[in-house]
């Protein structure tokens, strides 16, 4: 009897042991799946942000693991793990491909993606790309899972993969003879998965049930809801899928990513991303709605520099102009001053010095030897030398401004800062030019008037001209100035004005 009691006793305890075991299996595999992405340098950084940020905000629960390789910065790991982020330090494949794009060089790391046998299954998501609707049920997907885009190529921008160390090993042994259409990973994926294009659609509503009594599918194709392309959306300005059922948005579009300034300027789906950046907290200090302390460094001291460049250049301008009317107004005589007020105020307003000493006629003859010998000395060939100057002066100041503007600053900051040096660039560039041109001419202009032979009246009357060449200089800077500020207005308008207005939504 005693030892019947003790046999019931110890298989008691074997069931109690294979029940907790079955309920510590059951919340392990919970977590047995996570979110997988890529991080090769810290040019990624804020996409990957903004990707978890995404995640988290469709209530999932799930592990987010990233990647990193040897290029990403301490920083940069740890602003992610205070983001909710796992890193994973791992090592980058090479690429064996010789003919490839040099961005390509480690993207076979991608492969590493089957080799994370601690969980069961993983959804992987590149760095550009964004959640915008809960993608939980991607974990009821087969062994693998892909989207079809390029004309029936296998887009590995968004996967659903069952790890394994058996597939993994036959992928590396095998990365040196399968043939990759791009060079990277994405060709030799659809190269290994050969029959993919024709797989079944993966339908993530079928019951319990019907996905119990069938075998498990070794692939499925994802629908374009997952793995939305934004080159989908330029073709017609519109999503070639209904936009309320989208699932993920991919920015495959070459060097428009999102986290670039410029972008959100020109493609509208990129308002998705920018209103999630605008919502990530300060995990950090400084970098709250995504931002960068030294950017920050870097976009006051940029917002600076040309306002103060300006003011002293302006401020110059002033003084040299002061020197210069004051000057000659001290070198005449009080009464030769007094009467060249009172002859313009009878002339209401231009010139007349006929009663001063000299004769109308000579005075004529004088201005028109003046004017014929200055017009001579004026080259055919300098309007269009100004207009070449001008036109590369703009384009010089364009491409310094995008240059010093630091690509990840918000989009009304990065507009706003090329917008300032770009201006100021072209003032400054152009303006030197022209202040060249007025020192040309000038000197130019007094060869010509040395004809003059009568002294008494040449010392008056080359004041005269000296104070209407400050007043003719004056006038041109205030037309210049007045032209530069239209500038200033219009060319933002030019874009509207030209009918470009599916590029520039704002």
């Amino acid at each position: 009897m005693r030892s019947r009691n003790s046999k019931l006793f110890g298989f008691l305890v074997i069931l109690s042991f294979l029940f907790h075991l079955g309920i510590s299996a059951r919340v392990s595999g919970s977590q047995s799946e996570a979110y997988v992405t890529l991080l090769y340098g810290d040019e990624f950084l804020l996409g990957v942000r903004v990707l978890g940020k995404s995640i988290r905000d469709t209530g999932s629960k799930k592990d987010m693991v990233v990647l990193v390789s040897d290029g990403v910065s301490d920083y940069a790991k740890n602003l992610l793990e205070a983001d909710g982020w796992k890193v994973e330090l791992i090592s980058l494949l090479a690429n064996p491909n010789k003919v490839r794009p040099k961005r390509f060089w480690g993207v076979y790391t991608k492969l590493k993606i089957f080799n994370m046998t601690k969980y069961s299954k993983v959804v992987y998501l590149d760095a550009d790309t964004i959640v915008v609707k809960s993608i939980e049920d991607l974990f009821k997907c087969g062994k693998f899972c892909a989207n079809l885009k390029h004309s029936e190529r296998m887009n590995s921008g968004v996967m659903v993969v069952e790890p394994s160390e058996k597939v993994f090993k036959d992928m590396m042994s095998q990365v040196t003879t399968l043939d990759s259409y791009t060079g990277g990973d994405q060709g030799f994926l659809n190269s290994y998965f050969a029959g993919f294009a024709n797989a079944h659609l993966f339908e993530p509503n079928l019951s319990p049930e019907v996905m119990n009594s069938r075998p498990v599918p070794e692939m499925e194709r994802l629908s374009t809801l997952y793995n939305a392309d934004v080159g989908l959306y330029m073709l017609a300005n519109k999503w070639m899928v209904d936009e309320k059922e989208l699932r993920v948005i991919h920015y495959t579009l070459g060097p428009l990513k999102p986290w670039d300034w410029w972008t959100s300027w020109l493609l509208k789906p990129v308002d998705v991303w920018q209103n999630v950046r605008e919502q990530l907290e300060e995990t950090l200090p400084g970098t709250a709605g995504g931002r960068n302390p030294n950017d920050e460094l870097v976009v006051k001291f940029l917002y600076l520099l040309p306002l103060i460049a300006l003011f002293f250049c302006y401020y110059r301008s002033f003084v040299q102009m002061q020197k210069d009317f004051f000057g000659v107004f001290c070198r005449n005589s009080l009464c030769d001053n007094i009467r060249h007020v009172y002859y313009r105020f009878r002339a209401g307003g231009g010139l007349s010095y006929s009663a001063v000493g000299v004769s109308s006629s000579s005075v004529i003859n004088s201005t028109e030897q003046f004017s014929n010998g200055s017009q001579s000395k004026v080259p055919a060939y300098l309007g269009g030398l100004s207009i070449l100057v001008c036109f590369t002066a703009a384009v010089v100041s364009l491409a310094l401004a995008f240059a010093v503007v630091p690509r990840q600053v918000m989009p009304w900051t990065g507009l706003l800062l090329v917008y300032e040096w770009t201006f100021t660039i072209f003032f400054m560039t152009f303006g030197g030019y022209l202040h060249l041109i007025y020192k040309w001419g000038k000197s130019t202009t007094a060869q010509a008037g040395s004809f003059s032979t009568q002294s008494e009246s040449f010392g008056y009357e080359s004041g005269k001209g000296h104070q209407r060449l400050v007043s003719a200089c004056d006038v041109a800077s205030w037309y210049y100035g007045l032209g530069m500020a239209f500038q200033a207005v219009a060319a933002p308008s030019l874009p509207c004005l030209f009918g470009i207005t599916a590029l520039f939504p704002r």
